[in-house]
């Protein structure tokens, strides 16, 4: 297949993958949904150029399809890249949905794809070298687990990691206690937030017992 007109040449974006590049930092990204559409989370687990696991990112999205969870796996890392002064990045992920996308090999019909597919490919092209590749779904066994984890924590599983902090918050998720009465959700306990802070929240009815 040739390189679409717009496609910077040995980038790796779209078309065939650039050669592999020593200094790159390597990102297993994964993106799961329970209903898909259903309550959605990714998981992102990223290595320095010798290997080294240097961050493990996961994060619930809300209700979402598995399609949209692995743009925001993607998403996720290259964000760190960008914050991370890293300028080389090879993200490695099982979806051959986003993959192919993302090389120009299939269109983005998706009206909920396309602005997620447009800011993926405006933080890889700032990127010195980005490539994007296919793997199996054993090789992605990490970031799948690390999504699943944030799926858990939110539906009240246990988990053996805690829930990472929020952006911009400080503060990691919690788990509170409501209950909802004549058109008004009333917590069981006090919340000690800043004002104007934005928080989500995702109802769960408490099962009769």
């Amino acid at each position: 297949m040739s390189r679409p007109p717009h496609a910077a040449p040995g980038r790796g974006l779209f078309g065939e993958p650039e050669p592999e590049t020593k200094a790159a930092y390597r990102a297993n990204v994964d993106g799961g949904s329970r209903g898909n559409p259903g309550p959605a989370a990714y998981g992102v687990v990223i290595r320095d150029a010798g290997g080294k696991v240097v961050a493990r990112l996961k994060k619930y999205i809300g209700r979402h399809s598995n399609n949209v969870a692995e743009y925001y796996g993607l998403i996720a890392a290259l964000d760190y890249a960008h914050s991370h002064g890293i300028g080389a990045l090879r993200i490695e992920s099982d979806s051959e949905l986003l993959v192919k996308q993302m090389r120009g090999h299939y269109r983005v019909k998706s009206e909920d794809l396309k602005p997620l597919f447009e800011r993926a490919r405006k933080m890889s092209r700032a990127l010195s070298s980005f490539r994007i590749d296919h793997v199996y779904r054993q090789q992605n066994a990490e970031a799948d687990a690390l999504a699943n984890e944030a799926m858990d924590e939110v539906s009240g599983k246990s988990s053996a990691a805690s829930p990472l902090p929020q952006r911009g918050t400080g503060r990691e998720p919690q788990t509170l206690k409501a209950r909802y009465y004549r058109g008004l959700l009333q917590l069981a306990e006090p919340l000690d937030l800043p004002d104007n802070t934005e928080v989500e929240i995702v109802l769960r009815p408490k099962p009769k017992s």
